[in-house]
């Protein structure tokens, strides 16, 4: 029902300098694989295969590797090596590659909006690659949202319990309960400090949106670090009808940051590994 998924990748990845002065965070790999790689993945699993890139400069590697390089597989082709490019050429002959870009780095907000000349009239996934979220039984987090939005045909956001201490590094919702799993929104604020939110739910990196988000981003000020918060554009559409906070099942890590970033090279490195 939802065939296409957003992918902001415009920022500048400071936290990981130098590498990323000339390798898009996204690509960083988590063993042998770049995180848009897992974030692609994810949104196939969940049957979304039109995939809308939101880049920058210096973000060509992501097209790059998304397409053919004739120079390498002519390099390894026969060799044992060449099975190393299965997965890949397989989510590109099952996926539908588009790009835009973002000049200026005025926020999620604003990145979110320039992908509505590749998303259009129609409701779609949001996936940020640097949040690597995982689950054991092979159901996904967008796989899970996209079940949520087949019932309740509103915006879905994915929200986890977070350290009260620590509220101040997300969005944080509050809301009421509808059940265990799904939160009827009523508030959102961006990196509230703790005495200001009753609530330690705090927002991750996917998001099912419906086009009407567009207009009310294209009406949303700036507002911490003058961008132009997504959170914002949620919260004023909250007022006019329902976004359902959704609580998800599986692991996630932050992998914008280096402690998340190596936490979850070494869990993958186990779970491949284990028997070894």
């Amino acid at each position: 029902m939802i065939q296409k998924c957003l992918f902001p990748a415009a920022g500048y990845g400071t936290r990981f300098l130098p590498a990323t002065k000339a390798l898009p965070k996204e690509m960083l790999p988590i063993l042998t694989k770049p995180l848009i790689h897992y974030g692609v993945e994810e949104a196939l699993e969940a049957k979304m295969d039109t995939m809308a890139f939101i880049t920058g400069r210096g973000k060509r590697a992501l097209e790059d590797y998304f397409d053919i390089s004739y120079e390498l597989e002519h390099q390894i082709e026969g060799s044992s090596k060449e099975s190393l490019l299965d997965e890949i050429r397989e989510l590109m002959e099952k996926c539908t590659f588009t790009y835009a870009r973002q000049n200026k780095m005025l926020g999620l907000g604003d990145a979110i909006l320039k992908g509505k000349p590749l998303v259009g009239d129609e409701p779609f996934g949001v996936i940020l690659a640097d949040d690597l979220c995982l689950n054991e039984d092979g159901f996904g987090v967008m796989k899970q949202m996209a079940r949520v939005y087949e019932k309740y045909r509103c915006p879905i956001i994915a929200v986890m319990e977070v350290p009260k201490d620590e509220v101040s590094k997300y969005g944080i919702i509050e809301g009421d309960v509808i059940n265990s799993d799904l939160i009827s929104i009523s508030n959102m604020i961006e990196k509230p400090q703790p005495n200001e939110v009753s609530s330690n739910l705090a927002i991750i990196g996917r998001y099912i949106l419906t086009p009407d988000i567009f207009d009310i981003i294209e009406n949303t000020k700036p507002g911490k670090n003058g961008e132009v918060q997504i959170t914002d554009a949620l919260l004023t559409q909250s007022k006019n009808s329902m976004v359902l906070a959704y609580k998800f099942k599986g692991l996630r890590f932050d992998c914008g940051s280096i402690d998340g970033y190596v936490e979850a090279t070494n869990y993958m490195y186990k779970k491949k590994f284990e028997n070894v």
